[in-house]
């Protein structure tokens, strides 16, 4: 006998940027890695981050993340030049994909932003989006659409129940 096996969740949720899809048109995403320092990765680990203010830049060749807010451990010994609330962390991508996004970002006006932090097996990874910035008259129509789909699964459910 076969054992209803479900698939497992091979990935954990640190923190997300909620605000990212409200505000912008998500058009790829890329999951890519990141070079962090050991007090960091133990930060990450204890959900001390917050990725809300983040963006990325390619420069030379590379990608990096700017604004990413880590606090460190209370029992963690820094010095001073050690520690950096923010920093630019490098992003590890392909050269196939840093070229490809340099071109999307460049002739056709898109953005790069931070859409979620995992932990993935015991890398910590984050989720980036390839995005176009949103209009009010969008923003409009999304919420619009969001408060449609509930009035809609109140009015069946309603009406399933008599």
């Amino acid at each position: 006998m076969k054992k209803n096996s479900k698939k497992k969740k091979y990935y954990l949720t640190i923190c997300k940027n909620k605000n990212s899809y409200f505000n912008y048109f998500i058009k790829e995403k890329y999951e890519c890695g990141l070079s962090l320092k050991g007090w960091e990765i133990k930060s990450i680990r204890s959900r001390r981050t917050n990725i809300h203010n983040s963006y990325i830049f390619i420069r030379e060749g590379n990608a990096y993340i700017v604004g990413v807010s880590i606090r460190p451990l209370y029992n963690t010994s820094l010095s001073s030049e050690s520690y950096k609330d923010k920093r630019n962390i490098q992003l590890l991508l392909h050269k196939k994909e840093i070229n490809y996004l340099l071109g999307k970002i460049s002739r056709e006006g898109y953005s790069l932003i931070a859409l979620s932090l995992i932990l993935k097996k015991s890398w910590c990874k984050i989720i980036i989006g390839l995005a176009k910035g949103k209009k009010n008259i969008d923003k409009r129509i999304c919420e619009k659409n969001k408060e449609w789909i509930i009035t809609k699964n109140r009015i069946f459910k309603n009406s399933f129940k008599n």
